[in-house]
C-alpha cells in the first residue's frame, strides 16, 4: 500500500487529538488562521500551513499528495470556507485522494424533546449555525458523489478532554451547575473522536456518523461527579430560567435529545470512554485532566 497522507482543514483541539493518535506516523499537514499556532500543530506531530479563506500555492502543493483529507471548518454565511476555497481543487487537483472525512456535531438534529435520534432521524436544526451545517454536509456528500470519494461525516456531541473537562473548570472557578428539568446533553471525548477518524480513515469508510458517548446525562450531574472525585463541594444549582448565559449558551439548551450510536459501533469501533464517568475518573487518576501531561491531583 502507498503511503498515506492527511491534510486537516481547521487543525484544533479535536485535531491535535488526532495527530497524538497517529501511530505509525504517518504525514500530517493542517491548517490554522494564526501563525502564532505553529509551533503547537507542529508539538502534535502536524506540519502547519495557514488557510485564512484563500488557497496559496503551498496548500495547492500539499493537497495533490494529500490521500485522506479532513474537514474541520465550520461553514459561515458564504457558505463551507473550504469548499469555497478549495472545491475545484478537490475536483480536480487532488489525484491521490481516498477519502474525505466531516466533522460536523448532533446540533443539526435540533430539538426531539429529550427523545432518542439515530442517523435516520430528521434534521430539525434550530439555530443558524446548524441550519449551515445541514447544508454543508450535503454539499460534502454530494461532491463525494461527484468525484466518486467516500465522504464520512462525523457528527459529534460535547466535545471535553484534557484542559476541557468539568475538573478543570471546578479548579479555575467557573464550573456552574445550571438546571433545566428533563434536558440532557451527550458528550464526546476527543480521543473518541480521534479514534473513530482512524478507523473510518483506515477503511475508506464513508457515511453519517453519531460519534457520541453512550449516555445522555443532565449536565449538572457531570459537574457534580467532579466535584466528588475532587473532594470539593459542588456549587451551588442555579435554575436554567434565571441563569446569566449567552446567546449562544442559552440555545444549546432549546435543543433536547438522546444521540444513539450504534453506526459507529456497527463500523467496528469501541469507545474508549463510554461515558463522562468513566473519562473524569481516568483523567484525575492519571493527572492529565489539564493539558493530557500526568502531574499530581491538587488537593483539594
Amino acid at each position: 500500500m502507498s503511503e498515506r497522507r492527511f491534510f486537516i482543514f481547521g487543525a484544533g483541539y479535536s485535531a491535535r487529538a488526532f495527530a497524538r493518535a497517529n501511530a505509525h506516523h504517518e504525514p500530517i499537514s493542517g491548517t490554522t488562521r494564526a501563525p502564532e499556532k505553529f509551533e503547537a500543530l507542529r508539538s502534535a506531530g502536524i506540519e502547519p500551513l495557514q488557510f485564512d479563506g484563500a488557497l496559496p500555492p503551498e496548500l495547492g502543493d500539499a493537497l495533490a499528495k494529500t490521500t485522506h483529507l479532513i474537514v474541520s471548518v465550520a461553514p459561515d454565511e458564504a457558505g463551507d470556507p473550504v469548499l469555497n476555497a478549495a472545491g475545484d481543487a478537490l475536483r480536480r487537483k487532488m489525484p491521490a485522494l481516498e477519502w474525505i472525512g466531516y466533522l460536523s456535531t448532533v446540533g443539526v438534529y435540533g430539538d426531539h424533546g429529550g427523545a432518542w435520534v439515530d442517523e435516520t432521524s430528521d434534521c430539525r436544526p434550530v439555530s443558524k449555525r446548524s441550519v449551515m451545517r445541514v447544508a454543508a454536509e450535503q454539499e460534502w456528500l454530494t461532491l463525494g458523489r461527484e468525484i466518486g470519494k467516500p465522504v464520512a461525516i462525523l457528527r459529534l456531541s460535547g466535545i471535553y478532554g484534557p484542559g476541557r473537562n468539568a475538573l478543570t473548570n471546578l479548579e479555575d472557578g467557573t464550573a456552574r451547575r445550571l438546571v433545566k428539568p428533563e434536558q440532557v446533553f451527550n458528550r464526546i471525548h476527543c480521543d473518541d473522536i480521534a479514534g473513530a477518524l482512524w478507523l473510518l480513515a483506515g477503511n475508506n469508510l464513508g457515511g453519517i456518523f453519531n460519534v457520541t458517548d453512550d449516555e445522555p446525562a443532565p449536565p449538572q450531574d457531570v459537574v457534580t461527579y467532579a466535584a466528588g472525585l475532587m473532594g470539593l463541594t459542588p456549587p451551588p444549582e442555579i435554575p436554567f430560567e434565571t441563569a446569566q448565559l449567552s446567546p449562544m449558551a442559552r440555545s444549546f439548551y432549546g435543543e433536547n435529545k438522546r444521540v444513539a450510536n450504534q453506526a459507529i459501533k456497527a463500523a467496528g469501533y469501541r469507545f474508549r470512554f463510554p461515558n463522562y464517568r468513566v473519562a473524569l475518573e481516568r483523567m484525575w487518576a492519571g493527572g492529565n485532566w489539564r493539558d493530557g501531561a500526568p502531574r499530581s491531583p491538587m488537593r483539594g
